[in-house]
C-alpha cells in the first residue's frame, strides 16, 4: 500500500508534467515581431490554409510603406502537432519585392505562444548579372500582441 500512495503522485505529476508540453498553438491572431513590424492572421481553415495582413516597420524601398497581403497554409491533418509548422508569403504592395516566411509556433514554460521565423526576400533585378544582390535572408521572432 505505501508503494502504491508514493507510485500515484510520481504517476500525477509525470502527466501533469507531459500536459504542459501539450499546450496547443495557434496562429490565428495579432502578432508582432522583433523589429515592429505587426500581422494579423485570420482563421486557419480545416485544410490548414490562412491569409491575413502585415504592416513591415522596416523597408529598403523608398516608397511608403502600406499594410501587405499575406497567404499561408500550416501544418495540418493526421500529422498535425500542438505546436505546428507553418509558411506563408507576403507579396508586398509598395515594392516588386516578395518575401516567404517558414517557421513553427511555440508555446513556452509560461503559455506564451511565440512564431519563430526564417525568411527570404526577393526583390527585382533588371539584370541578370544583378540576382546575386536580389534575395536576403533573415529570422524574426514574433509575439502575440
Amino acid at each position: 500500500m505505501v508503494q502504491a500512495t508514493l507510485f500515484l503522485p510520481m504517476l500525477f505529476l509525470a502527466l501533469g508534467a507531459h500536459s504542459l508540453h501539450a499546450k496547443k498553438c495557434s496562429l490565428t491572431g495579432t502578432w508582432v515581431n522583433d523589429l515592429g513590424s505587426n500581422m494579423t492572421i485570420e482563421s486557419v481553415d480545416a485544410e490548414g490554409v490562412f491569409a491575413g495582413s502585415y504592416h513591415t516597420a522596416v523597408s529598403a524601398s523608398p516608397n511608403e510603406i502600406k499594410k501587405s497581403p499575406l497567404q499561408g497554409s500550416q501544418q495540418k491533418g493526421r500529422n498535425q502537432k500542438s505546436q505546428p509548422t507553418f509558411g506563408f508569403t507576403v507579396n508586398w504592395s509598395f515594392s516588386d519585392s516578395i518575401t516567404v516566411f517558414t517557421g513553427q509556433c511555440f508555446v513556452d514554460d509560461d503559455g506564451k505562444e511565440v512564431l519563430k521565423t526564417m525568411w527570404l526576400l526577393r526583390s527585382h533585378v533588371d539584370e541578370r548579372g544583378d540576382d546575386w544582390k536580389a534575395t536576403r535572408v533573415g529570422t524574426n521572432v514574433f509575439t502575440r500582441l
